[in-house]
């Protein structure tokens, strides 16, 4: 049997947000008694925990509390205890604060190598705490330093890691920052599902449908995607735009629709629960992920595009951050500037004109999520990875 790796998991099921989802889909996917999830208690786990096939250790401390130096210190002092008891070969860090700590801990203790999971605005943090803070810096490059392997879900990420080891005067072998793009499970996000439990789940009438899946924050693009659709809108009475996700940007955003005369054609849905996410990726006819970078936020990534090629549906995304590694620009969708709305416009113009492109990029989406942009892969992919970093060999790109 091969010997277990351990996922140090500060989000984790039942907590909510993306990197949680990540880490909850690493757990399910893992090769069989090949892993063992560490993390902190909260309300509900214990059902999440369940639908789980690897063993999933909480200790008593919250998990809220494990960035605190008490929680720091009894995760350090589990994770030995479960190293011993278990035979662990390599560990995960679902993030790299606070999970790196107790990583690094059991690296020094019981010779355990460790890989770091970057996810892009992370290293962005980084980077401004250590301009104004030494301990901070110190502490950043012990953490990065001291990791056998650093994983990036994009090209984009990479190029932050590395810049940030520069910045901090860390020496390390670019060889062994790996990119892993993100995925997501192909048998939930198909075209086989129906689309008319969304639309009558949220009263949306008859009509073509534009929709972004995203936290509403200024660096998801929704005000560009506003103005795009506005200029769309006198050409496509039947055109209507789903926003689903609850933020601070709200209220500016509604207020953007009524300025631009096309609030009764936008319906903001609020929160949409996992189960509900199916049916309305398939009910949309191109999905708008139009994010950019704005100060320290950045898109990592863009699982919900991949979500949304999973469906059979034709994304327009950002030429920006990690959206590249998630849309293959003119085979599952269409790349353009995120600032642009006209160029946005235009994009949307030729799939919504065009039944053949939009098939034709959805059909290619589909494929892409059946082939590669699938949790089953990324398991595989670190699994790999850990077991030739714990072997004493170099990682390998796939």
């Amino acid at each position: 049997m091969l010997a277990p790796h351990l996922l140090l998991a500060y989000d984790f099921p039942p907590i909510g947000g993306g990197i949680s989802r990540w880490m909850g889909e690493l757990a399910l996917r893992y090769p069989e008694r090949s892993l063992v999830v560490s993390t902190g208690a909260i309300d509900g786990s214990e059902e999440a925990d369940a639908r789980l096939p690897v063993p999933v250790d909480r200790i008593g401390t919250p998990a809220r509390r494990l960035r605190t130096i008490p929680g720091l210190i009894r995760w350090s002092l589990r994770v030995e205890k479960l190293a011993k008891e278990r035979g662990i070969s390599f560990t995960w860090c679902g993030n790299l604060r606070p999970a790196a700590y107790p990583a690094r801990w059991l690296g020094e203790r019981r010779n355990v190598p460790y890989g770091v999971i970057l996810h892009g605005g992370d290293l962005l943090i980084v980077r401004e705490q250590a301009k104004r803070s030494a301990r901070k810096r110190g502490a950043a490059r012990r953490l990065l330093g001291d990791a056998g392997l650093l994983v990036t879900n994009s090209a984009f990420t990479r190029d932050v890691a590395l810049r940030t080891l520069e910045q901090l005067e860390v020496p390390y072998d670019p060889a062994r920052v790996i990119v892993v793009p993100l995925g997501t499970d192909p048998a939930r996000f198909t075209p086989q599902v129906d689309p008319g439990i969304a639309r009558e789940r949220f009263q949306l009438p008859a009509g073509r449908w534009l929709l972004t899946v995203a936290r509403l924050t200024p660096h998801k693009g929704i005000d560009t995607a506003l103005h795009a659709f506005a200029k769309l809108a006198p050409r496509h009475p039947d055109l209507r735009y789903a926003v689903a996700g609850s933020g601070t940007y709200r209220e500016r955003l509604g207020a953007i629709a009524a300025e631009l005369g096309v609030a009764d054609r936008v319906h903001f849905l609020g929160s949409v629960s996992d189960a509900e996410l199916p049916s309305l990726y398939r009910g949309a006819d191109v999905y708008l992920g139009l994010s950019r970078q704005v100060g320290i936020d950045v898109e990592g990534f863009g699982i919900s595009m991949v979500e949304a090629s999973g469906c059979g549906v034709p994304v327009v995304g950002g030429r920006s951050g990690g959206v590249p590694d998630a849309v293959r620009d003119g085979e599952t969708g269409i790349l353009v500037d995120p600032e642009s709305p006209e160029a946005a416009a235009a994009a949307l113009g030729r799939v919504l004109d065009d039944a053949t492109l939009a098939r034709r990029l959805g059909e290619a989406g589909r494929k892409a999520v059946e082939s590669y942009y699938n949790w089953g892969r990324v398991a595989q992919d670190l699994r790999r990875l850990g077991d030739e970093v714990s072997a004493g060999r170099s990682p390998s790109a796939r």
